[in-house]
């Protein structure tokens, strides 16, 4: 070999170490600033929406030079281009010694921190707009056949929409698992979330609301009026509950839809937020002879009967007690 092509080999020979050295460089550098701990200002994290990583990372964190910020902008385009992750906004638990790559993946999903709403089984629409008020600014009332009463897991900052849409979904499911239930041959939708609503507001416990429902299908059965107190309530209020006194006989009276004392059948719709449970009872289809009840105070319990005659005998014995 000639001294030119000696020259040559010599020089890329330096290039191709110089080149390695950098890249090593780099590579030792990228994951220095990836893998080493961060000290945050604040935890939980707050982030706006629309906010960039670069004032994300200012904001929170100390000590990052403009070269550190270009090599994350790079890494998040990257990660968006080939994984589809994007930076979310809302409220995140940073876990302690956390590295910058663990951070830029929390942010990379969802917020981790839940909020927890339990609608309460009877709960009226006064009581749940309370509690939605706690998380929504921008929230509208929502209907007692369109949601399940039970306890739901949010993220911060979803919209109300988005929770909106979570428990139309999660009805939807426990409907369908129902689906070929033969209730479904007498009652549509609706019409089971209604006798849901009346064992809500009646029944106080599950061997209490499985007397009650055979009560309700029984009186259904031969079109005898459901004559529930409840419903009266509900028409004496516009459905709020808050009468703050006992029933009088004149109440019975009252001219609306929803009074089973006055209108055959089932009310037009529920009259509170039905439960799971309560709902599990109804597709049971249990099964009595009784077309009678009444609370005895005494004794803190529903009382039932059969006949009419029964049931007066029943009701004289307890008020005889009292």
């Amino acid at each position: 070999m000639d001294l030119e092509g000696l020259t040559l080999h010599y020089y890329l020979k330096i290039f191709s170490v110089s080149l390695i050295s950098v890249f090593l460089s780099i590579s030792i550098y990228i994951s220095y600033l990836f893998n080493k701990e961060i000290k945050l200002n604040d935890n939980p994290l707050k982030i706006e929406k629309g906010e960039k990583i670069v004032n994300i990372i200012s904001k929170n964190i100390y000590n990052y030079s403009k070269l550190d910020f270009e090599i994350i902008k790079l890494y998040i385009k990257i990660n968006h281009f080939f994984k589809k992750k994007i930076i979310h906004y809302g409220d995140f638990n940073i876990n302690d010694k956390a590295s910058l790559f663990e951070f830029i993946n929390t942010i990379s999903q969802p917020s981790n921190i839940l909020n927890k709403i339990t609608i309460v089984e009877g709960w009226s629409k006064k009581q749940l707009n309370l509690e939605l008020s706690k998380y929504f600014k921008d929230f509208h009332t929502i209907p007692y056949e369109n949601i399940i009463a039970d306890t739901y897991y949010f993220q911060n900052n979803i919209s109300f929409e988005s929770f909106l849409k979570k428990l139309k979904k999660d009805k939807q499911n426990y409907i369908e698992t129902y689906q070929n239930n033969k209730i479904f041959n007498k009652f549509n939708q609706i019409e089971i979330m209604t006798i849901g609503s009346l064992l809500e507001k009646e029944g106080l416990d599950y061997q209490d609301k499985m007397l009650i429902s055979s009560v309700i299908y029984n009186r259904l059965n031969i079109k005898m009026k459901l004559q529930i107190d409840a419903t009266v309530i509900y028409s004496l209020t516009n459905g709020n509950y808050d009468l703050e006194r006992k029933l009088l006989k004149s109440d019975l009276k009252i001219n609306h839809p929803f009074n089973t004392y006055l209108y055959n059948g089932l009310p037009p719709k529920p009259i509170s937020y039905v439960g799971k449970k309560t709902l599990d009872i109804l597709f049971e289809n249990y099964l009595t002879d009784f077309l009678f009840y009444f609370f005895d105070y005494s004794l803190n319990r529903h009382i039932f009967s059969k006949t009419f005659k029964e049931h007066k005998k029943k009701l004289n014995e307890y008020r005889n007690r009292k």
